[in-house]
């Protein structure tokens, strides 16, 4: 296993958007700059909820980055004081009117781990009941079942793109094929 590199100087350059300018030593004597962006400081959830043992939720709501209504999982940050799971619980009500009898962490993701410090807990939620909390979103979030074994489909959906919907619902497929044995 490599050795980390030494951090001979940490600036941050832009504190608004939390960039970092790393200066980095490595073990073979290379010196390199390095930019990193910090997240939020506060843990985030994405949330696969299972309506059924073949259908899951997406939620269809709007995304600025793209200017466009896309395709993917309830999202969100956990409130101070709020486990991961109640945070996970929290956000499956207001963004798509249900709660979990279920909820269990199956992986930690990163974005893009090479200049992000960002993570996002994976989050599968089965025995879901119908039950709304009023959350921060300008407008209801529309609400799509979706057969779990057809995720190929998906990637043929234009307004599906998000990478961590993706990656989120094809580990979530493969842990419930693993948990039931197949």
């Amino acid at each position: 296993m490599n050795e980390l590199p030494k951090i001979l100087e940490a600036r941050l350059v832009a504190p608004r958007y939390k960039i970092e300018q790393l200066d980095l030593e490595f073990a073979n004597g290379e010196r390199r700059t390095y930019e990193r962006i910090h997240g939020s400081g506060r843990e985030v959830v994405v949330i696969v909820p299972m309506l059924d043992a073949q259908t899951v939720l997406l939620a269809r709501e709007y995304a600025a980055g793209l200017h466009r209504y896309e395709l993917g999982l309830p999202s969100g940050r956990i409130d101070p004081g709020e486990t991961l799971l109640e945070g996970a619980n929290r956000e499956l009500k207001e963004e798509i009117g249900f709660g979990a009898r279920d909820l269990r962490v199956i992986k930690t993701l990163s974005m893009a781990p090479t200049f992000m410090s960002h993570t996002s807990h994976l989050v599968l939620a089965r025995s879901l009941y119908e039950e709304r909390l009023k959350g921060d979103e300008p407008e209801e979030i529309g609400v799509e079942p979706f057969p779990i074994e057809d995720l190929e489909q998906l990637l043929d959906i234009d307004i599906f793109s998000s990478s961590r919907s993706i990656a989120a619902l094809f580990l979530a497929r493969e842990w419930l094929r693993r948990e039931a044995g197949q």
